[in-house]
């Protein structure tokens, strides 16, 4: 054995020695730690209000709407990497929308019922509380979908709409997921998995999508072992992606189906709940912020909503960065909250 391969030897036993000691050190991970109150439930639904120690420095409310895969703890990861956070900190009185984890009882629930019945509902508890006609909505991903629908549907309930990261044109080529739903039977997914699809099948399904992220994610990890802090951020990001709910079959059916495989968003086809979406109806100021290197949803799925709703007053912001990235990135951090909030401040 060479001299080199012993100090290679040497320097992998103290890492392994150090990995050791670290991972004693770790009892718990703990992410979506921003203190918060429950302010209104319905079914698995919560309603969450942030806890500000002085009052909020902007007359709107805003609420926070995520995507029903996976779940809202990702924009709270940690105390260093908080969307929400640097929201509060900024002055904004925070809500946002706890979907919970369906269970078989709610593989019924549909768009209309997401739309109409919950959204509609925590919108106007907030109006009600805060004695305002309109209040500001943040949306992510699949959230901002359903977002859009909302503010195409309510236009006199919403004053600013934000969304990032949202897919409203599906006919786009440019991301796998975008291609191969096009050609699956969703009637038969919901139907064998009896209206209920599991978030590990979800999960498995995006891990598809960059097969190489597994390598990386397990490189990660044994470059982390013997760096406490490292080791606790890449925890948190496996906890956040662990807890993935299941989805409401109905739900899960329509929105894949006609929207997805037959667009009908874009189209102006679209029902929820008997009513037809147009956003041209979508007169409220809007900010659309996609990111550059998104593999999730394409910057081609999320620009072409500037030029289909009614707004006058539109924005798109290009974020440099990945789909989670936007969020949790050290770049995120000093860019994107400061940009949305000073955004809302204009036209608040």
């Amino acid at each position: 054995m060479d001299n080199k391969m012993i100090e290679e030897f040497n320097a992998m036993s103290t890492k392994l020695i150090k990995s050791y000691d670290t991972l004693k050190q770790i009892d718990e991970v703990d992410i979506a730690t921003t203190p918060k109150t429950a302010v209104y439930n319905e079914d698995k639904l919560t309603l969450y209000r942030y806890n500000r120690d002085s009052d909020a420095s902007y007359k709107t409310p805003v609420l926070i709407i995520y995507a029903l895969v996976n779940t809202y703890k990702m924009l709270d990861l940690q105390q260093d990497r908080s969307y929400i956070k640097n929201l509060l900190g900024a002055g904004l009185d925070v809500y946002l929308i706890d979907w919970g984890f369906p269970g078989k009882a709610d593989k019924y629930l549909s768009m209309d019922d997401y739309v109409n019945g919950y959204i509609n509902n925590c919108v106007d508890y907030i109006r009600k509380t805060n004695r305002v006609e309109k209040i500001n909505i943040l949306s992510i991903c699949q959230g901002g979908t359903l977002s859009v629908i909302y503010s195409s549907l309510y236009p006199n309930k919403v004053k600013n709409l934000v969304t990032h990261v949202t897919p409203v044109d599906f006919s786009t080529n440019d991301g796998l997921l975008f291609r191969w739903s096009k050609d699956m039977d969703f009637d038969l997914l919901v139907d064998a998995n009896h209206g209920l699809i599991p978030g590990d099948f979800l999960n498995q399904g995006f891990d598809m999508l960059k097969p190489m992220m597994k390598v990386q994610k397990q490189q990660a990890l044994t470059n982390s072992l013997d760096d406490k802090d490292k080791l606790l951020n890449f925890l948190r990001m496996e906890k956040w992606i662990s807890e993935s709910p299941d989805q409401a079959g109905e739900c899960f059916r329509q929105f894949m189906k006609d929207l997805y495989q037959k667009n009908k968003l874009v189209k102006g086809e679209l029902e929820v709940g008997g009513k037809k979406v147009n956003l041209k109806n979508l007169t409220s100021p809007l900010l659309n912020i996609y990111a550059t290197e998104d593999h999730l949803v394409p910057p081609a799925a999320t620009i072409p909503l500037n030029d289909l709703v009614g707004s006058t007053d539109k924005e798109l912001y290009s974020f440099k960065g990945g789909h989670i990235g936007v969020f949790v990135g050290g770049k995120s951090q000093k860019e994107l909250a400061p940009a949305v909030t000073a955004w809302l401040k204009k036209r608040d």
